[in-house]
Parts: structure tokens; C-alpha cells; sequence
């Protein structure tokens, strides 16, 4: 998996680059929506790792951001999607 150490989430693992894969980004949000793999327990991380894989054509990925929505305040989803443009901005 390529990785890039410019864009940590707030602590945890170094997010993708721009390069990731829909694949990459789908995983690296199993990590975080289940705190495994060094990954902490992160749903607003989890949902924009979801976001942006699911916008790379990922078809589980919109699934399971759609669950993880439900499970979050709206304010935390609106925080993942910010996180996502923001990531997409400077990648």
C-alpha cells in the first residue's frame, strides 16, 4: 500500500497520497472504523477514507459509509466531509 507521511489525521495512522486507490482508501477506513491495525477508533477518519473511496468507484465503500453515517452525530459526519475536501485540495 502507498502511503504518504504529509497528511496525518488528528493521531494515528499517515493517510494515503493522492495516488491511493479507491482499494487503499476502502481499507485504511476498515482500519479506523474498527480501531485495528494501528488505526485508532475513528468514525469521522473512517468516513472520509469511505468519501473518498467511494468517489473513486468503490461500491462497498458507499455501503459502509452509509451505516457509519448513521452511527454518527451530524456534526461528526460534516466534520469527515470537510476532512475529505480538504484532503482532496491539497492532494
Amino acid at each position: 500500500m502507498l502511503m504518504s507521511m504529509e497528511t496525518d489525521t488528528a493521531e494515528g495512522l499517515p493517510l494515503p497520497g493522492p495516488e491511493a486507490t479507491d482499494e487503499e482508501l476502502f481499507r485504511m477506513g476498515l482500519l479506523y472504523s474498527t480501531g485495528q491495525g494501528g488505526a485508532p477508533l475513528d468514525y469521522v477518519s473512517a468516513h472520509m477514507l469511505f468519501n473518498l473511496a467511494a468517489m473513486r468507484g468503490s461500491e462497498e465503500a458507499k455501503a459502509y459509509r452509509k451505516e457509519l453515517s448513521q452511527e454518527m452525530a451530524s456534526e461528526e459526519v460534516a466534520e469527515a466531509q470537510r476532512a475529505a475536501r480538504e484532503w482532496l485540495a491539497h492532494g
